[in-house]
């Protein structure tokens, strides 16, 4: 009879917590999960899944060289042998398309990640310290932003030379003072909460303030920011590889693709409709995803229940 209360009093630890007692979700899980269930953010995401599996499998899935000519097949409608035609020289057109997805892909990556890396801790120095720092920060990309992105990337590009890599670094450039102002507002947002100054009163330094409390709760804005950021970079690549300063002949890229393909258009459409296609894809991709993080993210739609 003894051991009866011991049993009891097992059981009764056994129970499982209440749930307003279980420790809460990671957030950013909890927001990539709804993003991932948002019809928007599934289809976006979808589409950008395939291009990177594209781009990554180019050498292995693609038809032909995407530099080769065959004789005798100059603008060549689709058929069998070449799914999506050829161009004025007889190159396959699906094969250029599946290797220059590697250029607009690479062009946005590189693009988003150095912008990012350069303009968000910019941004949360600028909005943390404030004083001149701020002021010195937010002159020198206000400067920046003056002048448009296509004729920052064109002057960019002219000064480096034409080529893909020199066309991301300038687009990085561009993309720098957005995820700065962007950061710095959410900072000034933020630095007044409560959070902030309790750690601030426990002793915490000024990294570990912005480190540790400050930028986790400006991450949303910040992801949203980068999926419309690349989706900004891709189309400006696209932009300098149609005027000849991004990705140089014979190597395929969309946008050089469809300035080859004006003279065709009345003779063969196939030439422009495909890339054009190929960069409407990347888009819209791009920005349904970005919708659905925005959504998903939003405080106001989170159900907190």
């Amino acid at each position: 009879m003894a051991d009866a209360p011991a049993a009891t009093k097992a059981t009764a630890v056994a129970r499982p917590l209440p749930s307003s007692w279980r420790r809460p979700r990671n957030p950013l899980g909890l927001s990539l999960m709804r993003t991932v269930r948002n019809p928007m953010g599934a289809f976006g995401l979808g589409i950008m899944l395939v291009l990177v599996v594209i781009a990554a499998l180019a050498p292995f899935i693609a038809p032909y060289h995407p530099n080769v000519q065959h004789d005798l097949a100059e603008l060549e409608p689709p058929s069998s042998r070449f799914l999506l035609g050829t161009d004025e020289l007889g190159r396959d057109i699906l094969s250029r398309i599946i290797w220059g997805s590697r250029v607009s892909l690479l062009v946005g990556i590189v693009a988003v990640t150095i912008g990012a890396g350069v303009g968000i801790p910019t941004g949360l120095a600028a909005g943390y310290f404030g004083g001149w720092t701020d002021a010195v920060i937010m002159r020198l990309w206000d400067a920046l932003l003056a002048f448009p992105g296509i004729l920052t990337g064109i002057a960019v590009v002219t000064v480096l030379g034409p080529g893909a890599i020199n066309a991301a670094l300038a687009l990085a450039i561009v993309n720098i003072p957005e995820f700065s102002r962007l950061t710095r507002a959410c900072v000034l947002r933020e630095r007044e909460r409560e959070y902030v100054l309790a750690s601030r009163c426990v002793g915490a330094r000024d990294a570990r303030v912005i480190a540790a409390h400050l930028f986790p709760n400006c991450l949303a804005p910040i992801l949203v920011q980068l999926s419309l950021s690349m989706g900004f970079a891709v189309l400006l690549e696209a932009a300098l590889s149609f005027i000849g300063l991004g990705q140089q002949a014979p190597d395929p890229s969309w946008g050089s693709m469809l300035n080859d393909s004006r003279a065709y258009l009345r003779q063969a459409p196939w030439f422009g409709i495909f890339p054009g296609l190929a960069l409407a894809a990347l888009l819209v991709g791009l920005n349904y995803l970005s919708d659905a993080l925005r959504q998903a993210l939003d405080p106001r739609r989170i159900n907190v229940a």
